[in-house]
């Protein structure tokens, strides 16, 4: 065995055991996309499929971070393990998160049973990191029991947790028009837990009451789950322990109905497909031949030659060779 597969083996090994630091260390290899990537995802995939992933997500100023930190408490209150990817916005200077979701949850950084990262988005859009799959395999196959993805907050674009997560959480909150755009931000599609964050406020019935309509015409096949409503001020933890509730219940609904794998193998063929295309791309970006053969095909397409498909059949077969 190699000096290098050693160490992956050794940082796999402590992050079992629930060495933060290891941990630490495995999902900054998966940002910084580490030659050693290929090995330290041989070694945790056995290890993995474990962990109930719960993704958080609504529009700016829903409270993502702090309805993230009530749900912390409330599972570390069960005794489970938690791991929180908190997805921020990339910095225009160093391409870098934040860090503004891992401040606001300060208060469980010295809880050895809470692992919180947060991970830059880098202009990938979505809500999410491009390397979110690899990195929640990492706290799956750490022994973490829940792992909560807080998406960026970016609006209506943000659909692309109901892909990565078991469970989609969708806040909302009084006084945002979140009841009014609800159809247009496609969240009817994606939500399998709604809450209604701040509900102490003026208008809380009033958004539960658009959620309930809006939620009954839409068109779900017999015996699909329905997603239930619940009310939470999350900065007091109060309505936390049934928003907990509901996600154990749609977990046990996900297992029972078969969901659970199909959800699972939807998302592993997406990253397989990703780390395909990102290869290929590769290739492409590092050979001066393919960057010749892509200007001869443009221009061929340009002067009516060819078709952008029979193009782009050709510089895949020439990729490939």
């Amino acid at each position: 065995m190699s000096r290098r597969a050693e160490q992956v083996d050794d940082l796999v090994a402590r992050a079992r055991d629930g060495e933060s630091r290891a941990v630490a260390r495995l999902v900054s290899m998966v940002e910084d996309g580490s030659p050693q990537l290929r090995q330290v995802m041989a070694a945790l995939t056995p290890h993995a499929g474990h962990a109930h992933v719960v993704g958080v997500t609504g529009s700016p100023g829903v409270g993502k971070s702090t309805t993230t930190s009530a749900l912390v408490t409330e599972l570390r209150k069960a005794g489970k393990r938690v791991g929180v990817l908190a997805v921020d916005p990339s910095s225009p200077f160093s391409g870098g998160a934040l860090l503004g979701d891992r401040i606001r949850m300060q208060d469980h950084a010295t809880d050895p049973g809470v692992f919180i990262r947060s991970m830059a988005s880098r202009g990938h859009l979505g809500g999410l990191s491009w390397t979110t799959p690899q990195a929640l395999r990492v706290l799956d196959a750490a022994g973490c029991d829940v792992v909560v993805v807080e998406t960026v907050g970016v609006g209506q674009s943000e659909v692309e947790i109901a892909g990565t997560a078991d469970t989609t959480v969708v806040l909302m909150a009084p006084g945002l028009g979140d009841g009014i755009q609800a159809a247009k931000a496609g969240i009817l599609e994606i939500g399998d837990v709604y809450a209604v964050n701040k509900a102490d406020r003026d208008g809380a019935e009033q958004v539960r009451r658009e959620l309930r309509s809006a939620i009954a015409l839409a068109d779900r096949p017999e015996g699909a789950w329905k997603p239930p409503i619940v009310l939470t001020v999350a900065q007091e933890g109060r309505g936390v322990d049934e928003l907990v509730s509901e996600l154990d219940r749609h977990r046990t609904w996900l297992e029972e109905h078969g969901e659970l794998v199909r959800r699972r193998t939807c998302r592993a063929r997406e990253e397989i497909e990703a780390i395909a295309v990102a290869a290929l791309r590769e290739r492409w970006e590092g050979g001066i031949d393919v960057h010749d053969g892509l200007d001869a095909l443009a221009e061929a397409v340009v002067a009516g030659v060819k078709d952008p498909y029979a193009a782009a059949d050709e510089l895949v077969a020439s990729a490939t060779d």
